[in-house]
Parts: structure tokens; sequence; C-alpha cells
């Protein structure tokens, strides 16, 4: 393996040297971290990763390879999306030598072959630390000395680069679904056709006031919700007009930004598939997979709502539903690509009201 010398750069002036085994390009981002093992195509096309230096902290990164990726294949049940989203990759120890029935490419491979840099030999504990104690930071991989500006991702409005242009249409039904491409995963969508629905797959900004459907929902994304204000904007008015509305992770953001209340920018973010939410009506506790650098202020909710899912680690809203039944969100991935499906109920509910 080639061993072309690279170092990571954080804003605060921290240097962590290690070796390029991506696209040999100097690239600049936000640094997060996610403490998955598992799931590396997954997260990697994930697009709530939009504008993202992403670090895996799980040691075996690359040990199963990357199956074929072919974009133009609709709904592929390998990756979340037709692109890698990330601006870079950050782990400890690639692993060259992969094997699994579905791979053909080796991480790296994969890397090199859509241009994503990505840097390998770093103490991922030592960084962890640092990004829990002083946060999420703004940060460079460095490759051959090439200088890079600083790139900060939450001054743009992510979901416009996320999001698709034209209308889409997936699965057939007697009910449509409209769903806002907020930065959609692929897995949100077959939840809803496996389950006999068609989707309408939107634009962010799509104008609703000109379309047919029976109920909305809003995906997850990258980014600071307040700068999806179409989105924010298509949601008010769905909810006023009493149509059963749903919204996961950005999508429970922006629910929550319709409604009248606030949201804020978490210390490094919940990036893993581990985290345990209790649901307030029941005080059931679940496992959930979650990627978001955002959160809900639910101390102080519009008339009507109420908390409905909290994060046991750190108390942070985990979800929202109203008095009247017909809108609620999560902020946690009840489709869990990759992670636990411990709440895929979270679907048929929302489907249950709108058949009734």
């Amino acid at each position: 393996m080639k061993t072309q010398k690279a170092e990571l750069h954080l804003e605060n002036g921290m240097v962590f040297s290690g070796f390029s085994f991506g696209y040999e390009q100097s690239v600049s981002g936000e640094i997060v971290f996610n403490t998955g093992m598992t799931g590396y195509p997954e997260s990697l096309t994930d697009p709530s990763y939009k504008g993202e230096i992403l670090t895996l902290t799980y040691p075996l990164i690359g040990n199963y390879g990357v199956p074929e990726f072919e974009k133009e294949r609709t709904l592929n049940e390998d990756f979340e999306s037709d692109r890698i989203h990330i601006r870079g990759l950050v782990v400890a120890e690639i692993s060259e030598n992969y094997s699994h029935w579905k791979s053909v490419q080796s991480l790296s491979e994969w890397l090199k072959r859509e241009k994503v840099p990505a840097i390998s030999g770093i103490d991922t504990r030592a960084l962890t630390q640092v990004l829990r104690e002083k946060g999420t930071m703004l940060g460079k991989i460095i490759v051959n000395d090439e200088a890079v500006e600083l790139y900060d991702p939450n001054k743009v409005n992510l979901v416009e680069t996320v999001s698709i242009n034209e209308y889409e249409i997936h699965g057939e039904g007697n009910k449509t679904i409209a769903l806002l491409d907020c930065g959609c995963k692929f897995s949100i969508i077959r939840n809803f056709t496996d389950r006999g629905f068609r989707v309408l797959r939107l634009p962010w900004n799509a104008d609703l006031k000109q379309l047919e459907f029976d109920a909305l929902f809003i995906s997850n994304g990258p980014g600071d919700p307040e700068q999806a204000k179409a989105t924010i904007e298509s949601v008010r008015w769905a909810m006023e007009e009493k149509i059963p509305t749903m919204g996961i992770c950005l999508g429970h953001q922006i629910m929550a930004l319709a409604a009248g209340a606030k949201t804020y920018k978490l210390k490094y973010g919940h990036r893993s598939q581990n985290q345990p939410v209790m649901d307030l009506l029941t005080q059931h506790c679940y496992i959930t997979s979650q990627n978001h650098g955002y959160a809900v202020d639910d101390t102080n909710l519009p008339e009507g709502w109420k908390p409905w899912f909290r994060n046991l680690n750190d108390n942070t809203s985990e979800g929202l539903i109203h008095d009247s039944g017909l809108f609620k969100s999560v902020q946690f991935h009840p489709e869990a690509e990759p992670g636990p499906v411990d709440t895929l109920f979270i679907f048929d509910r929302f489907i249950d009201l709108i058949s009734k």
C-alpha cells in the first residue's frame, strides 16, 4: 500500500500525522466522529454528512470492503444515496485485506474513484477526546503540503446541495406520501414502498399547494435546519391544513421550527448506532441510530405540543407529538441503515394514521 504522508489539522492548532489512503488532495470541513462498529458504505453515502470530515472510531475499518457501487441503481440497499457525501475520512487503521461475499473493491479504491481524501494512522481515541471536550470544530486533511482554506458548512444551506431537482415517484398504492427531500436516505423510501404506499419524492423547496397527496414526510438532512426556510414554510402550511405530517432527524427539527419552537447546535452531535431514547408516553427505552449536529429546544414548546422521546445520555429532545395526533417527529432514525431497527414501529404508526 502506498504510504503518502498526510496530516490532520484542527482549527485549535492541533496536528495529527498519518498517511493518505484516499484521493490525494487536501480538503477542509467540520470534523465529527461516529462510534458505530459497522456500516461505513451506508454512512459515507448518508447525505446528513454533507460538509463533514468523518472520524470513524472503530479500529477495523475497511475489513469487509465495499459492494458494487451502481449510481444508476434505484434505491440501492447497500448504500443510502448515489454518491459519497463526506468531504474526508479519518481512521486509525485501514484494512486493505477485505473479505465479504458482496465486496468488489477496497474502501481505499472506492474513495480514490469517488475523489474523497482520507487519512489513516491517526489516534482516533485522542482525537475523539478532543472533540468531546472542545466540541466539534473545523479542520483540514493536508496531503502533499497542499494549502486549503477552512470551510464552515454551518454557514451554507446544505439541504439545497443534497436535495433532488426533479420530482420522483416510487412504489404503487392507493395512498400517496409527499416526501420533502432534505437529504433523504434510500431506506426511508423503501420503508414506505415496502408497506404498499406511493411516494412522491420532492425537492426541498417544492410548492405543496399545487400537489395532491395524503400525508407529508420530511426527511433527514445536513446542516443548520434554519437555513431551509422554504421547507419550514411548506411544513407550516401543511400543519395549518391539518395534513398528517411526520419528520425524522432534520425533519424533526424543521417541524419544530415550523410549529414555533427553537433549535440549537450540539457540542459534538449524536453520531452512532447505540443512542438510548425513552418513549415518554410508555416509559419504554429503545436503542437508536442517529446522525445529527443540531437539536430541538423542547423546554418551551408551543401550545398543543409535547415531548415524545428523550435521549437518556444527555436529556436532549428525541421526538415531539401534537395533541391532535396528526403531527409527530423523531430525532433518531427508525429505518436505521446502519444500526438497530428497534423503532420501525414509528413508520407503522404513521401509516395507521394515514390509513384512518
